[in-house]
């Protein structure tokens, strides 16, 4: 499809720098496609238990935001030492890590990267790292001088909560973010990017919700910073996804069966959720159990297994996720429905 079709306009003064307080005031726009047009209610988030169902089931991502953003300076090649920019996005072992660099053209295969120069810790002076491959589009693989929990140490003292693009260009990352940018549900490091539906949640929500008789049930799935990306190309045939790591315990995957035989509806809680559960489900709609790399691209025309209903933020034009929800609930409903406010509870396209 053309990549154009997802364009809409979005007003600067439009985009939240700062999250709603309480988290659950956040405004909830409720979206059902149907034959005779879609049906918009304004609700809050607040509002959830009354929206969903006893027996239903509320899938949210527990991956942990990560501190992925290191500032340093390129070191022992010439006089000069220019400043770097990395955004930690996939961890590949315990001192391997793949990583977007701001100015790219400043470092080749080889040279050395250092990030701060006083470390918190007494033996950690200084974070260095080895650009050890660099890809044609400047994407890097860095070789940590430290390993394992020192070197996750490390980062978390130098590095800066990753925030989105349209955040980060309108104010610098602060202390404040390491909580606002971090859901209820987090526990399992890795995500680059928080996956911003579940940071509506609340303790008070989550009880009401479990009074209502609805479930929560966790899936990871560790988001990369190529969610930020925007689709180059002018045909979504041509955008190549970024691969993110996702597990669905048996457990998990049991338990969800169950709960939809029985006439329960699997509400994902937002797109990194869907993802993995669309990545985990067959053919026939079950859930199994999975432990990999995903790299699923959902566009208008996907036949969703999985998924009921999906609780998600409002996402930028001619992005992947704007694509995935009109793939949910259809181009021309969300091209109408669109407008800005805090989360959707979307329906499917009938």
């Amino acid at each position: 499809m053309r990549t154009d079709l997802f364009d809409f306009d979005l007003p600067p003064e439009r985009i939240a720098l700062r999250p709603a307080s309480p988290r659950e005031s956040a405004r909830l726009m409720v979206v059902r496609p149907g034959p005779f047009g879609e049906a918009l209610e304004d609700r809050t988030v607040a509002d959830l238990p009354d929206l969903l169902q006893p027996g239903d089931c509320l899938v949210v991502n527990d991956s942990k935001v990560i501190a992925a953003r290191l500032k340093g300076r390129r070191i022992g090649r010439g006089e000069v030492e220019p400043s770097i920019e990395a955004t930690l996005h996939k961890r590949l072992d315990g001192s391997h890590w793949r990583a977007f660099i701001l100015g790219a053209k400043k470092v080749q295969v080889g040279d050395t990267l250092r990030f701060g120069s006083e470390g918190r810790v007494c033996f950690l002076d200084q974070l260095d790292a080895e650009v050890s491959h660099k890809d044609e589009g400047g994407e890097v693989t860095l070789s940590f001088s430290f390993i394992g929990p020192i070197l996750d140490q490390a980062i978390a003292e130098r590095g800066a909560m990753p925030l989105p693009p349209y955040i980060a260009s309108k104010r610098p990352p602060d202390d404040q973010d390491r909580a606002d940018y971090q859901t209820l549900f987090a526990r399992e490091d890795g995500s680059v990017a928080a996956p911003t539906a579940g940071l509506h949640f609340t303790p008070e929500l989550m009880a009401r919700l479990e009074a209502r008789g609805v479930s929560v049930h966790k899936v990871t799935l560790h988001v990369g910073a190529g969610t930020f990306l925007p689709v180059k190309a002018d045909d979504t045939d041509g955008h190549k996804m970024h691969a993110e790591f996702g597990v669905v315990t048996a457990e998990t995957a049991v338990a969800l069966n169950v709960a939809r035989a029985k006439g329960g509806r699997i509400v994902a809680v937002g797109s990194t959720a869907l993802r993995t559960l669309e990545t985990a489900a067959g053919a026939d709609g079950q859930i199994r159990n999975f432990a990999g790399d995903t790299a699923i691209f959902i566009t208008p025309g996907y036949r969703f297994k999985a998924v009921d209903l999906m609780l998600t933020n409002f996402h930028l034009p001619r992005s992947t996720l704007f694509m995935l929800v009109a793939a949910f609930s259809g181009l021309e409903t969300m091209q109408r429905a669109y407008s800005y406010g805090d989360a959707c509870l979307l329906c499917p396209e009938a």
